[in-house]
């Protein structure tokens, strides 16, 4: 295996991919023609649909996990963005800390920093 892949649907998605640029490319993630890279082979790409609703209804069905160098820095830049926070950062031990943010049509994206992240 060299990657992972989430395609995100929604009924806007240049609402989604402009909230999702601002929010990650000054975390360090990148746009690649139509995906955002947020790692060595891990992307997030977007689809314009018509068969979703446009919020989710489950949104704790899946997380998207996204490891950061910096969590605090990270807290920061999205506080400015007035993100909302399902979990608030918090240290849970043994160099780790973990949070969860809503994207705004209400998918859970993780934000994790771990011992020694690069």
């Amino acid at each position: 295996m060299t990657g992972l892949g989430v395609v995100i649907g929604s009924t806007d998605s240049a609402a989604l991919i402009a909230w999702y640029r601002a929010a990650l490319e000054p975390l360090g993630a990148r746009w690649a023609e139509h995906l955002l890279m947020v790692g060595p082979g891990a992307i997030i790409g977007f689809d314009e649909r018509d068969d979703v609703a446009e919020k989710a209804a489950e949104p704790g069905r899946q997380l998207i996990n996204l490891t950061v160098r910096d969590i605090r820095a990270a807290e920061k830049h999205l506080n400015t963005l007035g993100v909302t926070w399902v979990r608030p950062v918090e240290d849970t031990g043994d160099g780790w800390f973990f949070s969860t943010i809503v994207d705004p049509v209400g998918n859970y994206l993780q934000i994790l920093q771990g011992p020694g992240t690069p």
